[in-house]
């Protein structure tokens, strides 16, 4: 998980017992689930900023003839 560093946070209790309850863990790990879910909207946001940025030149049915699929049974 990498270094880690101790904080103190003060939030709204209601909010605090209502994640809670929808985690079912404790203190630590609903803190740690709901930042790692703010990270992964960062990267989300991160990759919807890029769209349209980048040109494909792949035919998408000559990927589709390349692709090695098991034979129907």
């Amino acid at each position: 998980m990498g270094e880690m560093r101790k904080i103190t946070v003060e939030v709204p209790a209601d909010l605090l017992e209502r994640v809670q309850g929808f985690t079912r863990e404790g203190v630590t790990e609903t803190v740690r689930t709901a930042l790692r879910k703010m990270d992964a909207l960062r990267a989300q946001q991160e990759l919807r900023s890029l769209r349209g940025s980048f040109r494909f030149t792949i035919d998408l049915d000559a990927l589709r003839e390349d692709r090695d699929l098991p034979a129907p049974r």
